[in-house]
């Protein structure tokens, strides 16, 4: 019997012995540990792109610019700071206020977007969005939403609102309700002090609050795929005022050009990126 059981032992153990190394290497192969495998996740910075000035135009230098829009030919403009919040139709070529609404000076005005025939101009604190008639200025309502009012801006079917963190939130126009909301990542880094919004050829182009530069956004995935850095646009000596930093995107779809101006600057661009 002995002479029987010890090639079966043998074989056994030969067995055992394969089957280990198989379920070693199946394990070494299906379970990298967690810093290797994510490697292939980690995003990179996004590229940078210069810019060259194509036109300059007038701006109010008093103007707290918090929103801007491009509409047939004119500016749709939303100025800040408590007592001088207002929502402007302004003459592109001269700076010139064509239509003005007065913002009752308890409110802070912030970022606008154009919907339909709808103007939407957000509040800083209030948690109050306030809705006007895109052609007369009439005020049709307000609407109220959760947080803080910085940017806006829209897609066509939704508003897009940013309050200052990495965070953007879609917003449904009938009564603010959030039905999606973005973290916006540079990299795996998160973008901080996202301000003025602007939705051009699909992305979404924002400001961030006290840099010269813009982040240019996949609306799907949150991932920034481009900055603009303008860096040396206006001249600092342009504006006296530690607040009066880059703040202010609009695009003509119909002739494919770019603006930017910012709070209390005296100038207004028309810019191309250079990529």
């Amino acid at each position: 019997m002995t002479s029987r059981s010890t090639p079966r032992i043998i074989q056994t153990l030969r067995f055992l012995a394969v089957f280990a190394f198989c379920a070693g290497t199946l394990v070494s192969l299906n379970c990298q540990p967690a810093d290797t495998a994510s490697r292939t996740d980690i995003g990179q910075p996004a590229p940078t792109y210069a810019f060259e000035i194509i036109h300059t135009y007038p701006h109010d230098p008093d103007a707290y610019t918090q929103g801007l829009i491009f509409d047939n030919g004119q500016l749709l403009e939303s100025t800040g700071r408590n007592g001088k919040s207002s929502l402007r139709q302004v003459e592109l070529q001269t700076g010139k206020v064509l239509q003005q609404v007065v913002v009752p000076e308890e409110y802070f005005a912030e970022g606008i977007a154009l919907l339909g025939e709808k103007i939407y101009q957000l509040t800083w604190q209030h948690q109050l969005c306030f809705v006007y008639d895109h052609q007369t200025f009439k005020k049709l309502g307000q609407l109220s939403y959760d947080g803080e009012g910085w940017g806006l801006t829209t897609d066509g079917h939704s508003l897009i609102l940013s309050d200052g963190t990495s965070r953007l939130r879609f917003l449904s126009p009938d009564n603010l309700n959030v039905t999606r909301t973005l973290e916006v990542l540079d990299g795996q880094e998160p973008v901080t002090e996202l301000n003025e919004l602007e939705y051009i050829k699909g992305q979404i182009y924002a400001n961030v609050w006290h840099k010269q530069r813009i982040a240019i956004i996949d609306p799907k995935s949150g991932k920034v795929t481009g900055w603009l850095n303008l860096d040396g646009l206006l001249s600092p000596n342009e504006v006296a005022d530690e607040e009066g930093v880059l703040n202010g995107i609009a695009y003509d779809e119909k002739t494919d050009r770019l603006f930017v101006t910012g709070k209390l600057w005296p100038k207004l661009f028309e810019i191309r990126v250079k990529r």
